[in-house]
C-alpha cells in the first residue's frame, strides 16, 4: 500500500509513472457546497487518464453534467446506483435523495479493459443450482435472436446496477466515506488480484483498505493532512 499526502492534480502530473494502475476507484469533491474541502479539482479526469484505462468515479448527476467536459477522452460504459439506507439534503421542496451514482469510464478498446462481472446468489429462481441443464429461448434466429440454447444454472445472477448499502452515519471517519459493500464490487469488477487500484482522493483510506482486503495493491493520494493521517493509521494495521 502506498499513500501520498499532497495535491492529486500536481501528483498526477509529476508522478505519472509511479501512479500507474489497473483501475481507478475514487470519490472526488463534487464542488456542490460552500465547504472548504468541497472544491472540484479542475482537470483531474484528464490527468488520471495517464494513470489507468478504467475508472469508477462517484458523483451526483449535477456534478457529471456540469463537469462533463473534464472527462474528455474517457468513454462511458455503465453506471451503478448506491441505494442508501437514509437520505441526505435539507431541501423540503424536492424528493429526498437516498442514492449516489458511480460511473464507469474507460479509454481505448472495451475488449482490452479488464472486467470481472460480479455475481450474487439468486433468491427468486425456481431452479436448484447445478442440478440440470435448462433450455431457454433467445428468440427466433431469423429475427436476429440466438434461438434455443442450453446453460447450466449455478444459482447466481449478475449483480444488479442498484446496490443497497447502509450509510456509515456515526461511524464514518470522513464526511463522504463510502462503505465496503459499495466499494468491494467495483474493485473486484475492474482490477484483478495482485494488481493496483488508484484512488486520487483517498480521504480516510477506505478504498485502499478494501483493495488490500481483496488481495489488490493500492495507491492513494490525500490532500488534507488530517485525513491523510487517519488513512495512514488505518493502513498501518494491515499485516
Amino acid at each position: 500500500m502506498t499513500l501520498y499526502h499532497g495535491n492529486s492534480v500536481e501528483l498526477l502530473v509529476e508522478g505519472a509513472d509511479e501512479l500507474r494502475a489497473e483501475a481507478i476507484v475514487t470519490d472526488p469533491p463534487y464542488g456542490e457546497t460552500s465547504l472548504a474541502w468541497d472544491v472540484w479539482p479542475a482537470g483531474w479526469p484528464g490527468l488520471a487518464a495517464g494513470a489507468a484505462a478504467s475508472m469508477w468515479c462517484f458523483g451526483s448527476m449535477r456534478m457529471f453534467l456540469s463537469r462533463f467536459d473534464d472527462f474528455h477522452g474517457w468513454k462511458l460504459s455503465q453506471d451503478i446506483v448506491w441505494q442508501k439506507a437514509s437520505g441526505s439534503g435539507p431541501a423540503a421542496d424536492r424528493f429526498r435523495r437516498v442514492h449516489e451514482y458511480a460511473l464507469h469510464w474507460y479509454r481505448g478498446k472495451w475488449g482490452a479493459i479488464y472486467k470481472d462481472p460480479q455475481r450474487e446468489p439468486n433468491p427468486v429462481s425456481g431452479h436448484k443450482a447445478g442440478t440440470a441443464t435448462h433450455r431457454r429461448s433467445g428468440g427466433a434466429p431469423h429475427l436476429g435472436g440466438l434461438g434455443p440454447s442450453t446453460y447450466l444454472y449455478d444459482g447466481t445472477r449478475l449483480v444488479h446496477s442498484v446496490i443497497p448499502a447502509k450509510n456509515l452515519r456515526g461511524r464514518a471517519l470522513h464526511p463522504t466515506e463510502k462503505p465496503r459493500e459499495i466499494l468491494a464490487p467495483l474493485i473486484r469488477y475492474s482490477c484483478p488480484p495482485g494488481r493496483v487500484v488508484l484512488d486520487p482522493f483517498a480521504g480516510s483510506g477506505s478504498t485502499l483498505l478494501v483493495a488490500a482486503e481483496l488481495g489488490r495493491r493500492a495507491i492513494g493520494i490525500e490532500r488534507d493532512e488530517r485525513y491523510a493521517e487517519i488513512a495512514a493509521r488505518r493502513l498501518s494495521t494491515l499485516s
